[in-house]
């Protein structure tokens, strides 16, 4: 009797254990679906000529952080983006399968598509940041010069489809990856960029929660971005 009693007791636990474990299991492979047909669909970009002739154009350099804490800026961990490919013909809500820039590490005289993400004019309409995925956009943030214009305010989120990325499938930066050798890079670490180190990426006033320092600036919103990088050498 209490054999039968301990026994029904340790599957009463059993259950309870199973249920709360099994429910997020079954929310993250929903999302390991759609991560895998998006990834998928994107696979074509491996050919970044292919890229080009959708409209994903080159932001040209390559974008990487030292993970050095800049007041009112945007905190990023060390590692690399790399090279941004824009669509600007890419609007609207953000789209699970068509996100509006695509990512390639330089290797050699190659570029290796390694992610894919999505960036979101903030407007005054903007009540919280996006989210996908389960995942809620990082921002809102000014541009990060010289690439974007700073007065183009924006959430963004990434998702490393073909690389590993041991912070995390969807972190800004990959520690992975890095722009040695490539012509153009841009960056915390840049001495000859202090520019970007200045004005790139401040964090805005009306959010911000993932990532950022306390003091922010308030700045202009822009409903989307029209103007043409600043500098793009």
């Amino acid at each position: 009797m209490k054999f039968a009693k301990s026994a029904c007791a340790f599957a009463v636990i059993l259950a309870l254990t199973c249920s709360a474990t099994f429910k997020p299991a079954a929310a993250q492979d929903q999302y390991k679906a759609q991560i895998d047909a998006l990834r998928k669909a994107m696979e074509k970009y491996k050919d970044y000529k292919v890229a080009i002739r959708d409209l994903y154009l080159s932001t040209v350099g390559c974008v990487h952080y030292a993970g050095e804490k800049i007041p009112d800026h945007m905190v990023y961990a060390k590692g690399a983006m790399g090279v941004h490919f824009v669509n600007l013909t890419v609007k609207g809500p953000p789209d699970p399968m068509k996100p509006n820039v695509l990512i390639y590490e330089p290797v050699g005289k190659n570029l290796r598509l390694v992610a894919v993400e999505w960036l979101v004019p903030h407007t005054p309409d903007t009540k919280e940041a996006p989210t996908l995925f389960g995942q809620k956009f990082m921002g809102p943030m000014e541009g990060h010069e010289p690439l974007i214009p700073k007065e183009f305010v924006h959430y963004d989120l990434h998702a490393w489809l073909f690389k590993d990325n041991p912070l995390g499938t969807f972190e800004a930066t990959n520690p992975k990856v890095n722009c040695k050798g490539y012509a153009r890079t841009f960056g915390e670490a840049d001495p000859d960029d202090a520019r970007a180190r200045q004005d790139g990426g401040r964090k805005i006033e009306t959010g911000g929660e993932r990532h950022g320092c306390p003091a922010y600036r308030q700045v202009r919103h822009r409903a989307n971005m029209t103007r043409p990088p600043t500098r793009a050498a």
